[in-house]
């Protein structure tokens, strides 16, 4: 079969089709719904949806500047209209009323109806490369992916940042096939949409601001007419509005002098200060989307000075080549990367329609990883989940080119069933999941944060407490919520503590990835574990007349070794009452009344 097939608009979906869409589609929904009712806070959420509903009412961007407001926007909206109570103590949000899951069956539906949109897309996508039987296939193993489950259930930034991301390649390729003024706005407005989501995706704009200025439409070389500057130049400006659009249309007041930058904000953060080189003569400039600006730069700074990891038993604080791709081989499902693999040998000797389109648009999500596995920051797969959705499409080219086979309808089906078991193996806690190469029980000794352990465990924790009433639990956990919001009761265990009765760790301090002493609660292993819950709390019961148990140091390193951290991740709220957050910029918060 050659590559011959035009990427446009096919024809009317078949009857079966019409059917089983929807019915893929219903799926994805009552997983993502089992994962909100069984799921609490994760680390990221209260902060996400407070920044959010602080956007809407107070203009506020800068205050939690880590992240663009899209996302965090979209799920303040169901929030608008009450007046639900929460506290901002030293940057750290923290809710008080109503009950934590009212608020998470408000705002987390919003990125179920994003992940809805993303597989209607990736289907659609799939069916203008190949064929209908393969997107139905790659819209079944989209529905049966833990991670777009996972990501699309929670109110974070990791499912939005997909979703825009691989709109704006698909939109790409629409306009290299016509590239008309109209595709070229879409493409600039999708392109701005990237940018208000994710503040990794600039090099990304960059690369395709480069693809429309330089290559031919529908070839693979070089515009004979010139380059495109005025396209170009369009996306450019386009995308630019739209954030600026995303920001309330706010400018800042910026100005250069003594050796200082002062930035005027349109929130109640008033001013902002730091330190930089300056000319002799004071400079004033009005800037729009500050903001913007201001928050890359703090995420840029705050990325180049590492964050804490686990990676196979070792710690780390600056990034490791090796991380990403071992966690994509103990995360995402075995049989989507074979299937991926073998349909890349497939497009590569062009053996199914639209290989060559599949090829152009790899090239970004290559550069994607690319910056993913040089970057300093490895703290969960989650980072390169963009990626994800492009494995589906080669998945689907083999599906395509297997279609022809006899018994084809038979062998997808079969691989359907098997990633639906696999899949089982962990549902409804779709963040945790380990593909079968690693024991559910040990998934810890691999990796942590986000990849297992994200602080959501607590309403599996309270269903246990009600089923053990008399138990005392002292408890461990990575988390920013009071486990006593969701009404558990428990003591806290600190890293001396060696209590006796049920004691309870998450599976990020089990690892000691945000722990001073990484081995602090290792003594526990001593001991038989009751049960798991969630697949991210362990349950210890330490008999009373248990022997005293000395605590491993941390050992020794040379001058020359990487250092081992010694401060908790200040993202992340944990019990380490000592941890140090580090320096930030000096910031003079103004207050709303009644705020």
């Amino acid at each position: 079969m050659t590559d011959n097939r035009p990427y446009e608009r096919d024809s009317r979906p078949g009857r079966r089709t019409r059917v089983l869409v929807p019915l893929l589609i219903l799926l994805f929904i009552l997983q993502c719904a089992w994962f909100i009712r069984t799921q609490s806070f994760t680390c990221d959420e209260p902060e996400h949806i407070v920044a959010g509903l602080e956007a809407w009412r107070f203009g506020e961007f800068q205050q939690w500047s880590g992240h663009p407001p899209l996302g965090r926007m979209l799920f303040a909206i169901p929030l608008l209209n009450t007046n639900w109570s929460y506290q901002i103590v030293d940057d750290q949000v923290h809710p008080i009323s109503p009950a934590p899951e009212v608020w998470l069956y408000r705002t987390r539906p919003v990125g179920v109806i994003l992940g809805v949109v993303l597989l209607l897309l990736l289907w659609a996508t799939a069916r203008r490369l190949f064929s209908e039987t393969a997107a139905n296939f790659v819209l079944a193993l989209a529905v049966l992916s833990p991670d777009l489950i996972a990501h699309f259930s929670l109110a974070n930034t990791d499912g939005i940042g997909c979703l825009f991301i691989f709109a704006c390649v698909v939109q790409w390729l629409r306009y290299w096939h016509n590239p008309s003024w109209v595709q070229a706005a879409i493409l600039g407005f999708l392109s701005g949409l990237v940018l208000l989501a994710k503040y990794n995706s600039p090099p990304l704009l960059a690369l395709l601001l480069l693809l429309v200025l330089g290559l031919a439409p529908s070839a693979v070389k070089l515009n004979p007419a010139g380059l495109q500057w005025k396209r170009a130049t369009a996306v450019l400006l386009i995308a630019c509005m739209v954030v600026w659009a995303g920001f309330l249309f706010h400018v800042s007041k910026v100005t250069f002098a003594d050796q200082m930058v002062t930035i005027h904000f349109s929130g109640y953060t008033k001013l902002l200060q730091y330190e930089m080189p300056t000319l002799k003569t004071p400079i004033t400039i009005f800037l729009p989307a500050c903001e913007w600006f201001t928050g890359l730069g703090w995420r840029i700074a705050e990325d180049m000075g590492g964050h804490r990891s686990f990676f196979l038993g070792h710690y780390a604080k600056t990034g490791l080549k090796l991380y990403f791709p071992v966690a994509i081989l103990l995360k995402w499902p075995l049989l989507i990367l074979l299937l991926g693999v073998a349909g890349a040998c497939v497009v590569l000797r062009r053996k199914v329609p639209g290989s060559r389109d599949l090829l152009a648009i790899s090239l970004i999500p290559a550069v994607y990883f690319l910056f993913a596995i040089t970057a300093p920051v490895n703290i969960g797969v989650r980072h390169v989940l963009p990626v994800y959705p492009f494995l589906l499409l080669y998945a689907g080219a083999f599906a395509e080119w297997a279609r022809g086979w006899r018994w084809a309808r038979v062998l997808l089906a079969l691989l359907l069933v098997a990633q639906a078991a696999d899949i089982a193996r962990y549902a409804p806690d779709y963040l945790s999941y380990f593909t079968v190469l690693v024991k559910p029980a040990n998934t810890w000794r691999m990796l942590s944060d986000s990849n297992t352990d994200w602080g959501q465990g607590f309403v599996a924790l309270r269903r246990f407490q009600e089923e053990h009433p008399v138990e005392a639990i002292h408890l461990a956990y990575a988390g920013e919520v009071d486990p006593a919001w969701y009404g558990i009761r428990y003591t806290r265990l600190n890293e001396a503590d060696h209590p006796s009765g049920i004691v309870v760790v998450s599976a990020t301090h089990l690892s000691g990835q945000l722990l001073k002493n990484h081995y602090a609660y290792r003594w526990l292993l001593e001991y038989p574990v009751k049960t798991v819950l969630n697949h991210t709390l362990y349950v210890f019961e330490v008999p009373r007349s248990a022997p005293q148990y000395v605590t491993p140091q941390l050992p020794q390193t040379s001058s020359n070794a990487a250092p081992l951290c010694t401060e908790v991740e200040p993202r992340c709220h944990t019990e380490n009452p000592d941890a140090a957050h580090g320096d930030g910029w000096s910031v003079t918060y103004a207050w709303p009344d009644g705020h």
